[in-house]
């Protein structure tokens, strides 16, 4: 009964661990993402390279890396590798990746 106990606990507490971990992804809502696609189309910036980072999502970019402002989105924009990447300024973590 004590080891059926212990792994039930186990497993809810990976679940919990799951759970918390998919609380922290960010979402854009489908008018956001028309606003940037169309804003990027609009306000080409040059493409840089970052060397050692994975365009991925939740992948931090280095403070380094200049990001820009789309009007009326608290996100911002850069272009690596000739893809445009979403950033959240806050965290530097990447939550989009146009190709």
């Amino acid at each position: 009964m004590r080891t059926h106990l212990t792994s039930t606990a186990a497993a809810f507490l990976l679940l919990a661990g799951i759970g918390a971990a998919t609380a922290d992804d960010i979402i854009i809502q489908p008018e956001q993402d028309t606003v940037i696609r169309e804003y990027v189309k609009k306000q080409p910036v040059a493409s840089i390279k970052v060397p050692g980072v994975e365009l991925n999502i939740g992948t931090a970019l280095p403070d380094t890396v200049e990001l820009y402002e789309v009007p009326n989105v608290k996100y911002r924009y850069t272009v690596i590798d000739n893809r445009t990447v979403v950033v959240d300024p806050g965290t530097h973590k990447i939550i989009k990746v146009y190709d």
